[in-house]
């Protein structure tokens, strides 16, 4: 652990620094763990002076939702479509959702309104207005493609503190039912041996259908005629 450094010593201390040190913290010991003495003490300074970077418990917790989800690639300005530019957009944010399940409750719980956020939302919107869809259903595809992920991840980390998060941490899918329990539904049972049977590809294939099937969906016309 660093000494601890004087006032004037804290000039290098900067609100992604602390961000940074608070994600590392909840990754290796839960969001329990977090606190501004906590914190301090991962960066040999006095908690008092975090506050000059980050003035508030709960502005600390949205910087950490920012941190997670702005690992997300920004929606590529060189995507053929805009499809390409949301599958593109969702399997990144999956991908860092995965790698942070211990903040995962944190990014379920707080929709968190903050400078790098909003940037993330800008620029998904211009590539999506790019293609020629409206600003309102470019922001609406947006939140059901963020809302659907966040949603498939906190399924998988439902499990508990340390089962849901291997799940969450590995992409695993929802478990197996025991061939036991399926001899009286024999449909479910053709349905999960057809499953296990199939090569594993490395991605959850439950995830890959229902995103591709919103896809398709966001390219229909809606009742009012808009694409």
């Amino acid at each position: 652990m660093s000494p601890k450094r004087t006032r004037g010593q804290n000039a290098g201390l900067t609100r992604q620094a602390i961000l940074r040190a608070a994600l590392a913290l909840a990754d290796r010991e839960g969001l329990k763990a977090l606190s501004m003495r906590r914190i301090g003490q991962e960066l040999g300074v006095e908690a008092m002076s975090l506050y000059q970077h980050v003035d508030s418990k709960d502005a600390l917790l949205d910087g950490l939702v920012e941190q997670v989800v702005t690992q997300a690639a920004p929606l590529l300005t060189e995507a053929a479509s805009w499809q390409e530019a949301l599958r593109e957009y969702a399997h990144a944010l999956l991908r860092a959702l995965l790698a942070h399940p211990n903040v995962v409750p944190l990014v379920v719980s707080r929709p968190a309104i903050t400078p790098g956020n909003l940037r993330l939302m800008e620029e998904g919107l211009r590539v999506l207005r790019a293609a020629g869809l409206p600003p309102d259903r470019a922001l609406d595809m947006l939140y059901a493609v963020t809302g659907f992920v966040v949603g498939h991840v906190a399924v998988l980390a439902a499990g508990g503190a340390a089962g849901g998060a291997e799940r969450a941490a590995s992409g695993s899918a929802m478990r197996d039912i025991p061939e036991p329990d399926l001899v009286e539904t024999p449909l479910l049972a053709e349905a999960t041996r057809a499953r296990r049977a199939q090569p594993s590809s490395g991605t959850d294939r439950r995830f890959v259908f229902a995103l591709e099937a919103m896809l398709r969906g966001f390219g229909e016309p809606c009742e009012n005629g808009e694409p």
